[in-house]
């Protein structure tokens, strides 16, 4: 099935500030759908708790992404994106 990925504001200002590409973001999605669906890939994803229930964290390194994934409609919200401790 074909997800649709988009992004927020903030992480698109992020991405921009950054010099980071939105494909590279959408390839870290692509590999965390795929861990969901019970590929063994390694991606360090966390459900979050809080004010983020329903959100996911992924960790590449030194950078987080918080993405709610929704497996219904086969979409992905990339919410915000940044270095680690400032994310939250």
């Amino acid at each position: 099935m074909k997800w649709e990925i988009s992004f927020s504001n903030s992480s698109l200002k992020f991405i921009e500030k950054e010099n980071i590409t939105e494909g590279d973001v959408v390839e870290v999605a692509r590999k965390t759908i795929l861990k969901f669906q019970g590929e063994d890939l390694n991606v360090d994803i966390k459900k979050l708790k809080g004010k983020w229930t329903g959100f996911y964290r992924i960790r590449i390194g030194k950078l987080r992404i918080i993405a709610e994934f929704n497996f219904d409609n086969f979409s992905v919200l990339i919410e915000e994106i940044d270095w680690r401790g400032r994310v939250y």
